[in-house]
């Protein structure tokens, strides 16, 4: 029994001798070095600007069938999984992508990146540029759904605020202007570039611009409600100073690795679905618009899918057609002759060889649509300049524009040219011609063209004619609120509700006044 106990007593000193010897270099050999505990906040930035871009199938969808469609550019005759604006009908999977997208991967970065940059004066560049970011982030989602969390969003993990309030867009507003206000004029060159930032490589003049421009946009939306405020604004963003040319354009770049993921969309299982609306596309042709032949294809004689050949593909703005508004894959297999097709499939689509190939480049704001902005502004009184320079100005850089997609689709000088001079400005339609030209500018910013829209009441599009259509009025104005918010935050929903009208396609947002 002795020996026994003797053995016991040195092993269990044995024991501690090993583990006091592992304890004395736990911490070095137990620190795994490669996979980092937090990531700084410029990084985190970096994660809400590209989450900001249609990165999944869903939220693809979402945009393709109601943005694109509302504004009569693409639109698809097909229902189901793809009906929305193409039928003014609500999808609620497809209604509600803009508003997941946004609060489940771009707030919840951009309010941390606040949060964690505002008290630490070595990052006040990333923390401003995190504001002027959240300002964008915010536009989208109000412009979309008119009052939502706001003050308190993206709290969760922060202040636990869980069920956060609904806040007025005229509140939301006011503090989006103020914050691209403080932020775009905080911006300093006294420190070190953040280099690793995804949109400018940390130019901090570039941010200023982007800050000002996206507070020219912001101004502008509300000359419908408050042509006052929205003139104080347009003339600090002016002063402040604007995006001055295509190379200070707000940018994510894509390549055949990281892809633009409409394009990829596209050129995959929605490849034959989508086709360009014939109201863009008669624009452009009648127009003799150069930039059709860079922004379309048509498969001439398609009659079905494997048909859609390189063999029979033509960029020739003379051949291009567009889908016609108003009918499903049935109903408009009745006026195919009419329009000078053999089918569906022959109808003018996207190029996914210029404006949608893999790699091609998505724009937020642009120099086109700031110049654009700024010759309605001149038509107003409310900056300096001729409207008809601006306007000028903001064709030519979007026309410019499509060389930053694809060398084939550069548009030469002459055609340029050729069409600035047929189209100038008239002062008698100056609000018409400037903001259908936005609607132009805007194709592909599915947010943008659709606010557009709504704010200035141009281009004067028709009523989408489909007979089964679910609205009141003439077309969509907002997204109804995701059935989820009934679920996980309904008692604030409804005070919004309540305020601001009834949760659907009919009711306009604040800004959007008749």
């Amino acid at each position: 029994m002795r020996t026994n106990h003797l053995k016991y007593i040195l092993g269990l000193l044995l024991t501690v001798s090993v583990m006091t010897g592992c304890d004395q270099t736990f911490d070095e050999v137990n620190t795994n070095k490669v996979d980092p505990t937090s990531l700084a906040p410029s990084l985190i930035l970096n994660k809400a600007i590209i989450s900001t871009t249609y990165l999944d199938g869903f939220s693809t969808l979402g945009m393709l069938c109601y943005n694109f469609g509302i504004v009569q550019q693409i639109i698809t005759p097909y229902g189901s999984s793809l009906s929305g604006g193409n039928y003014n009908q609500l999808n609620n999977g497809n209604a509600s992508q803009v508003w997941i997208n946004s609060y489940r991967n771009v707030v919840k970065q951009i309010v941390a990146v606040v949060d964690q940059t505002k008290s630490d004066p070595l990052q006040s560049n990333t923390y401003h540029c995190a504001r002027i970011w959240k300002a964008y982030t915010f536009m989208i989602l109000t412009d979309t759904y008119g009052d939502i969390p706001y003050f308190e969003a993206g709290q969760g993990y922060i202040t636990e605020v869980i069920s956060p309030k609904y806040d007025a867009q005229q509140a939301i507003y006011k503090d989006i202007l103020k914050e691209l206000d403080e932020a775009s004029s905080a911006l300093t060159t006294t420190q070190a570039a953040v280099t690793t930032d995804i949109l400018y490589g940390g130019n901090v003049a570039k941010w200023k611009k982007l800050g000002y421009s996206m507070m020219l946009r912001a101004a502008m939306r509300l000359t419908k409600v408050d042509p006052a405020t929205a003139k104080t604004y347009v003339t600090k963003a002016v002063t402040g100073g604007v995006l001055q040319s295509n190379d200070d354009n707000s940018v994510i770049r894509h390549t055949a690795i990281f892809n633009n993921y409409i394009a990829n969309h596209l050129a995959a299982r929605e490849k034959t679905n989508f086709y360009l609306a014939a109201p863009f596309v008669n624009f452009l042709k009648e127009n003799n618009d150069p930039r059709l032949a860079s922004i379309a294809v048509r498969y001439v004689g398609a009659k079905g899918g494997p048909e859609q050949v390189a063999a029979r593909a033509s960029t020739d703005p003379k051949v291009q057609i567009g889908m016609p508004m108003g009918y499903n894959d049935v109903t408009i297999t009745g006026v195919l002759q009419q329009n000078g097709v053999a089918s569906i499939w022959d109808f003018s689509q996207v190029n996914l060889n210029t404006v949608l190939k893999l790699d091609a480049p998505e724009f937020h704001i642009t120099y086109s649509q700031v110049q654009l902005l700024l010759a309605e502004a001149a038509v107003r009184g409310w900056v300096s300049g001729a409207a008809a320079d601006y306007y000028s100005k903001g064709i030519r850089a979007h026309l410019e524009q499509m060389a930053l997609y694809d060398a084939s689709a550069a548009i030469k000088e002459d055609a340029i040219q050729t069409y600035l001079k047929a189209n100038p400005l008239d002062p008698a339609k100056a609000l018409e011609q400037i903001n259908t030209q936005y609607w132009v500018a805007a194709f592909l910013d599915g947010n943008e063209a659709f606010a557009n829209f709504r704010r200035s009441d141009f281009p004067a599009l028709k009523k989408n004619p489909y007979p089964g259509s679910e609205i009141k009025g003439d077309f969509i104005r907002r997204m109804p609120y995701p059935d989820s918010e009934i679920v996980v935050n309904s008692g604030n929903m409804n005070e919004a509700i309540t305020r601001q009208g009834a949760n659907d396609m009919d009711t306009r947002v604040w800004w959007d006044k008749k």
